[in-house]
């Protein structure tokens, strides 16, 4: 089965981002080997763009936060340990 976002088929995950934020994901995240030039010139794109589109930012959270309780269910939980007492003991150590 075929997807489709207005005339726009959608083959991967990133063409759903790409199509919600209306730029591709390269954009914000940057490709691994790029050149200082290259991330330089992404960067200043990205900075114009935001500067054109302030609600960006906004849009972009809810866009995460909408994905995130779609599949919350199917979303890992890990616990993160807690720290111990001991190392605690330490750092007012190592400040005092």
């Amino acid at each position: 089965m075929k997807s489709f976002i207005g005339m726009h088929q959608v083959v991967s995950a990133d063409d759903y981002i790409e199509l919600a934020l209306g730029t591709p994901v390269e954009l914000w995240l940057g490709v691994e080997g790029e050149s200082r030039m290259e991330r330089a010139a992404r960067q200043d794109a990205a900075r114009d763009i935001l500067a054109d589109h302030p609600h960006l930012v906004d849009d972009v959270a809810r866009v995460a936060a909408e994905a995130i309780d779609a599949h919350l269910s199917e979303l890992s939980v890990v616990p993160l340990p807690r720290p111990s007492a001991r190392r605690g003991s330490a750092t007012r150590a190592v400040a005092a």
